[in-house]
């Protein structure tokens, strides 16, 4: 695997200030306590003291001494020359005029605060990078980003850049063989050929038989569910149902049946027997759940589209038939009720309203 996968700005900021810190950054790590105080205070001339505290404060802020100290940003050195009281930073300068002082000081500050070399700590940083791998995506940029913040936390000095960065791409490659071989190994030998055999193009077909397979439902008929329902029959024929993956990262298998889903035949046969199959795993148990639900889908809008749509458009046409026959018993029963209203007598006619019946209703013709 490539150990050149870092960013410019990455690079750029490995164990240096890639520009000046906020104010925060200088309040955290450039603020001297009691027991910093203790150590600057037998310095006798400003220039050691000073220099002692930015390599202090470096070391605490990036994990590492800095070997140019003309680098340290001018407010970081500002901030502690003011907390020394010292009138002119520049005296900083001085500092280096002899190199066996600061590393002198280095050593005193590495012992005083607990700075641990990275060999002592590389086996610990190497577990945490095999978790990281085997439990998530993240990409080699990431991991770098992560065991910079995993040796800062533990007070640990950094490694060079091309040490780190070849742990990360040695441990990122180990944890991906380890997963693919793992996977490989729940293969029978006909599963492991039935996979090999979607990435075959048929005779007389331009596309592979995983190509064809990863394609879904496009158009809402009849003949379209069948050929749904046989891709979910296809798929299942692989006899990869019973494969059990609920042991290995869910994220990892995604990741793998996301490239499987997106890759061309020809890129996934270049890739080695461990990988390829891996990924085909991967694919496959994504694709039987995503046939089975694209049949499902395809089926509830013939359901709506078709079924319910033809009863919802027969019901309407019944309806239409039955309308001239309501209307003519509309107009018996609107003619009933207007002589009904015409038989009631009114309250002047001296007439028992209860001794009207409906014979003599239907007898009366309208005025």
């Amino acid at each position: 695997m490539p150990v050149d996968f870092l960013t410019d700005e990455q690079a750029a900021r490995y164990g240096r200030y890639a520009e000046p810190p906020s104010r925060a950054h200088v309040d955290r790590f450039f603020h001297l306590d009691d027991a910093d105080w203790e150590l600057i205070a037998p310095k006798r001339r400003e220039a050691n003291r000073l220099g002692f505290a930015v390599q202090l404060c470096t070391a605490r802020a990036l994990g590492t001494f800095p070997t140019d100290l003309g680098e340290v940003p001018e407010n970081a050195v500002a901030y502690l020359a003011e907390q020394l009281g010292i009138d002119d930073p520049a005296c900083l300068g001085d500092y280096a005029v002899r190199e066996q002082t600061r590393l002198d000081h280095a050593e005193e500050i590495r012992r005083a605060c607990g700075f641990e070399d990275f060999s002592d700590k590389q086996d610990e940083l190497r577990t945490w990078l095999q978790a990281q791998v085997w439990t998530t995506t993240d990409g080699p940029k990431a991991l770098f980003d992560g065991a910079v913040a995993w040796i800062l936390r533990r007070a640990v000095l950094l490694p060079g850049v091309t040490t780190l960065t070849r742990l990360v791409a040695q441990v990122r490659e180990e944890v991906t063989e380890r997963l693919w071989t793992t996977l490989c190994s729940l293969l029978s030998p006909a599963q492991q050929a039935g996979l090999e055999a979607l990435l075959a193009v048929p005779e007389g077909q331009r596309a592979s038989n995983l190509e064809r397979l990863r394609r879904g439902p496009t158009r809402r008929s009849g003949q379209e569910m069948v050929r749904a329902l046989d891709r979910v029959a296809e798929i299942f024929g692989l006899g990869l149902g019973e494969v059990d993956l609920s042991a290995f990262p869910a994220r990892r298998i995604t990741e793998m049946a996301r490239y499987g889903l997106s890759g061309k035949a020809p890129v996934l046969r270049r890739h080695d027997d461990p990988g390829r199959l891996a990924t085909l795993l991967a694919t496959v148990v994504h694709l039987q759940a995503r046939a089975v639900d694209d049949a499902l889908e395809l089926l509830d809008l013939l359901m709506t589209t078709k079924l319910l749509a033809q009863a919802e458009r027969e019901s309407t046409k019944e309806q239409v038939r039955r309308l001239p026959r309501m209307n003519t018993e509309s107009a018996k029963l609107a003619a009933a009720v207007g002589a009904l209203f015409e038989a009631t007598p009114g309250p002047g006619d001296g007439v028992d309203a209860a001794a009207v019946n409906l014979a003599q209703v239907l007898m009366r013709r309208p005025r």
